[in-house]
């Protein structure tokens, strides 16, 4: 009892003036929807790099924290920056019409972002703040722990695969591949960013394949 109080009377010298305790699970593990939220709220106050100067909203991700589909993406744009919601502009209307066309919503998969503050002028993330931000990312990927995550871009790729920086997303475009997240295996599936499609509508046929694979692995196609 003497530790807690003085564990307490810390956390108020350091500016903490409320204690919560939280709800567990019956095996006293704590439940990771709590444990997302809980996240999310950390990543609101986030300043671990220069983005931060910048933005409007923190764009932490949102959709189905139990789906067995998690599309990860690069970085928010003006509109996601404006919104606090991730793919809301044109790249990401044009992903809701590619889910709609297999008759998934996009309340049924999760969706997030590489970092989670829109860059300047919607430039590259640079390598030390993607560093700074993937933290969050591969907590929301434990605690999500679905069975395919679909990259979209390079960026999204190389940071999920661990690649070095300028492996181009031609390189390793619809090549599945598996990585260790807790004790299990997860398929990670590059594919062109939704952006990219709007440049050039020739990669179409290939991200519509690459998805319908995602689905089907993940269970949304029968």
């Amino acid at each position: 009892m003497e530790e807690l109080k003085k564990f307490v009377e810390f956390l108020n010298l350091i500016g903490y003036n409320e204690v919560r305790l939280r709800e567990k699970t019956g095996d006293g593990a704590m439940n990771p929807i709590e444990e997302l939220e809980k996240l999310k709220e950390e990543a609101l106050k986030c300043c671990r790099c220069r983005l931060c100067k910048h933005r409007t909203h923190v764009v932490f991700g949102e959709g189905d924290p139990q789906t067995d589909l998690m599309f990860v993406g690069e970085a928010p744009g003006e509109q996601e920056d404006l919104q606090g919601r991730p793919f809301v502009g044109r790249a990401g209307q044009l992903l809701t019409r590619f889910l709609n066309l297999y008759g998934v919503s996009r309340e049924k998969i999760y969706i997030t972002n590489v970092v989670k503050c829109r860059p300047p002028n919607n430039r590259n993330p640079a390598p030390d703040e993607i560093e700074a931000c993937y933290p969050f990312l591969e907590k929301q990927i434990e605690l999500i722990s679905p069975k395919v995550i679909f990259c979209l871009g390079a960026f999204a790729a190389r940071t999920v695969l661990n690649l070095p920086e300028k492996t181009p997303i031609s390189k390793i475009r619809g090549k599945e591949q598996r990585i260790r997240v807790g004790d299990r295996e997860v398929t990670v599936i590059p594919t062109f960013h939704p952006a990219y499609l709007l440049r050039n509508r020739r990669g179409e046929p290939e991200f519509q394949k690459d998805l319908e694979r995602a689905l089907s692995i993940a269970g949304f196609l029968k």
